[in-house]
């Protein structure tokens, strides 16, 4: 063996190559591009390096960098690469799932000629060795993480990721909640948990002895280090014995305090689950996990105030929108809202917004449903507060049986009365894109207007493809008030949708989700959620709908809306008949009322009442209907009509129930020449759904009836009030040629009571 100081003979000559396997120091070497071409058996155990996986050529993050840390490291290789050396930590996620923290150093790699062509990376783990300046380092660490995120989950886990295994083999967080201390976090290394029933787990309620480390740490509101008697004041046998099996050398307990409350108690303990140079905490660590804990309960207090927050904002959110949808019959809903993700500033989380999607579906007459989906650009109070104002006024128009095009019409003029001073003397009117359709079970028919949203979906058996929708119009408020330019005009179109159909309602925020690492891609989004759609277009719509909305990968930057309809046939039958206008005809159109809902089931007492309805609203149509049918034309320009009825201005044609008219026909009836049958006729439709049925009376008056207070002494005038009292909803309609009328009526009596109880809030 050559003596120190003297020069290797050949024969004794070790390879540089053995050197550096041997070497308990990870070496890798990357190229100019960040690429891996060497690593050192080290660096594969330190790193986690799969084995059989061929790494050569990979960038350097793929060794497991955690991606806050990933600027780093690119930091580190714009700096080697113009021939800085380089020194840091940074955090690494092994394949096993397991974390640690690497100290690395860099410098130049440079070829014969002097040229940097790559960078050497010498690399040990964090912290093991207890040396001072690495333990700042840690504390350094800690505060950037916790400045990362205001999530309260994410802050008390973040930190015992940091702290296990570098710092502590086992790390608990305590907080109250009240009076009772709970504990948040059981973080340990190695993967090893305790055995169910000796140590406190997650959402225990914990109890410490009195004289046990962690009360006298909470009581003297200090940080308290044993490294004796850890096991005299166990909080029971078995705690004791999982403490001396695991063996337990040290620990350290300090009370997390913020704006002078006490929150909680961070403990952290040492065991021999890891191999470590120090077994032990001194004063150091006790001073160092002071100066963590100081800033690890500020972040806890300001992420439960961020949780607070976030908790009104989604509640004042879901408060505009409808809390549950009414059963509809011939149709089955679900819906879906999600929150878009807290916004950012510099990269950190600052508060979760609230936005403006929404969705509806309004009951209308006769069965008829009406759906709606729509966004309100922008986000933040002044877009949900346009958003339920729009919602509100939506359901009002809707329910008062408007046209789909008349309702966008209406809505444009609302939205752009809801403008806001932008500062600069202008006037800033949010766009809002609107999807409105009115959906009739038992023809199957859908007729809609659109505002510049997104057709839905259509899902059948044979496959999933946006509905083709022949109208599409521009989103609300895009034109000023007073602006230059024409009138924006709604138009409406009808489709049929086929049988079981399904449709899917979304808002863009779906399709607009940011992958990690790049943008977003909404046509590509849009096939995703196709594919997920049509791989469970047999489930119900509840699974449907969760479905689509983890279709997509990626952040939700954009709050969403999601509607997911699907029509059937059960339960529903039709029946109608045509009658000429004739007081003889009131009896053969509540005949066949009465043995219709006889076929249907309905309850005896039932169907008397709403024959005796039936009577009431075809009287009206036989005394009120015109002789001549008045064509109604829906136009972008409003409501035309091809012939105004003789007498409809004058104020003593008003349209009411005095019944004296028909007495006086009756007398007169024989003197008087017959009417063409074929110009005066109504139409009698009977629906029928699960519970209910619906009474619909078509005529050609254009006039709308009201209700009219009738004297003690009037022959006549309580028709309507009849049919108010004694429906469960009524009400009139026009029609492209005239008007319906219409009522509600529960097939059986328990159903009726039950609906007097709910809306008797009992």
């Amino acid at each position: 063996m050559t003596r120190w100081g003297e020069p290797f003979r050949e024969s004794d000559a070790l390879a540089t190559a053995d050197v550096v396997d041997q070497a308990q120091i990870a070496i890798v070497v990357i190229d100019s591009f960040s690429l891996l071409r060497y690593w050192n058996p080290f660096a594969r155990e330190l790193f986690g390096f799969v084995d059989g996986r061929d790494y050569v050529g990979r960038s350097l993050l793929d060794i497991g960098i955690h991606e806050s840390d990933r600027e780093h490291a690119a930091q580190l290789a714009r700096r080697v690469l113009r021939g800085e050396p380089w020194e840091g930590t940074f955090a690494v996620l092994k394949s096993d799932a397991t974390w640690i923290h690497v100290r690395a150093q860099a410098v130049p790699m440079r070829d014969e000629t002097g040229e940097i062509d790559g960078i050497i990376l010498i690399a040990r783990e964090a912290l093991r060795s207890g040396r001072v300046e690495e333990q700042y380092g840690l504390l350094e660490r800690i505060g950037s993480r916790l400045s990362s995120s205001l999530e309260f989950e994410s802050t008390v886990k973040g930190v015992a990721g940091i702290l296990v295994p570098q710092f502590a083999d086992h790390c608990f967080i305590d907080l109250y909640e009240r009076d009772r201390l709970i504990r948040q976090v059981s973080v340990h290394a190695e993967g090893w948990t305790p055995p169910p029933g000796t140590w406190y787990d997650v959402g225990d309620e914990v109890r410490y002895p009195e004289r046990h480390f962690v009360t006298q740490a909470l009581r003297r509101l200090e940080t308290v280090v044993s490294n004796e008697y850890l096991f005299e004041s166990s909080p029971n046998s078995r705690s004791d014995y999982t403490s001396r099996q695991v063996g337990i050398t040290s620990a350290i307990a300090a009370p997390l305090r913020a704006r002078g409350e006490v929150l909680g108690v961070l403990t952290l303990a040492l065991s021999k689950l890891t191999p470590r140079q120090k077994s032990v905490y001194g004063g150091f660590d006790r001073d160092l996990v002071g100066a963590i804990v100081s800033r690890v309960a500020l972040a806890i207090d300001n992420a439960r105030l961020f949780e607070e927050e976030r908790g009104t904002v989604i509640a004042f959110q879901r408060s505009l929108l409808p809390s549950r949808l009414p059963s509809l019959d011939g149709l089955t809903v679900a819906h879906r809202y999600l929150p878009a993700a807290s916004s950012r500033s510099h990269g950190h989380e600052a508060q979760i917004q609230v936005g403006g999607d929404f969705y509806d579906a309004i009951p209308l007459s006769a069965g008829r449903v009406g759906l709606v989906i729509g966004d309100v650009e922008g986000r933040g109070p002044h877009a949900a507060a346009v958003m339920g104002q729009l919602r509100a006024a939506l359901r009002a128009f809707a329910q008062a049986d408007r046209e789909p095009a008349d309702i966008l019409r209406e809505l444009d003029e609302w939205v752009r009365q809801l403008g806001q001073e932008d500062g600069e003397g202008d006037t800033w009117i949010p766009s809002v894109s609107c999807l409105y359709m009115v959906y009739d079970a038992w023809s199957r028919e859908l007729s809609y207007a659109n505002a510049g949203h997104a057709p839905p979906l259509l899902v059948t058996s044979e496959s999933v493809e946006k509905l083709d929708l022949e109208v599409t119009d521009r989103v609300l408020g895009v034109r000023a008030k007073g602006g230059a330019g024409e009138d924006v005009v709604y138009h409406q179109a009808d489709l049929r949708l086929p049988i079981g159909a399904t449709m899917v309602l979304y808002t863009d925020g779906l399709v607009n989700r940011r992958p990690v690492g790049g943008d977003p891609d909404p046509e590509q989004a849009l096939v995703q959620l196709s594919e997920r759609v049509s791989e469970v277009a047999d489930k119900d719509v509840e699974q449907m709908a969760e479905a689509a909305v983890h279709s997509v990968p990626g952040e939700l930057e954009d709050d969403t809306a999601l509607l997911v309809v699907r029509t059937h046939s059960d339960e529903l039958a039709l029946r109608e008949g045509w009658f000429r206008s004739e007081a003889s005809t009131v009896g053969e159109a509540r005949h066949l009322a009465a043995k219709t809902f006889k076929e249907w089931g309905m309850d005896r007492d039932q169907a008397e009442l709403a024959c005796l309805l039936v009577s009431e609203i075809v009287t009206n149509v036989v005394i009120h209907a015109t002789p001549h049918p008045v064509h109604r034309e829906f136009t972008g320009g409003g409501v035309l009509d091809s012939e105004i009825p003789f007498g409809a201005g004058d104020a003593e044609d008003e349209f009411d129930e005095d019944w004296s008219d028909l007495l006086e026909a009756v007398g007169e009836g024989a003197d008087e020449e017959a009417e063409d049958p074929e110009e005066k006729e109504f139409l009698l439709r009977l629906r029928r759904g699960a519970s209910t049925v619906w009474v619909e009376v078509f005529d050609n008056d254009l006039r709308l009836p009201r209700i009219r207070s009738a004297a003690a002494d009037d022959e006549g005038g309580r028709g309507l009030y009849l049919v108010e009292q004694l429906a469960s909803r009524w009400g009139s309609r026009p029609t492209p040629d005239g008007k319906a009328v219409w009522f509600e009526m529960p097939m059986h009596a328990q159903e009726e009571a039950k609906e007097d109880k709910e809306d008797d809030g009992e």
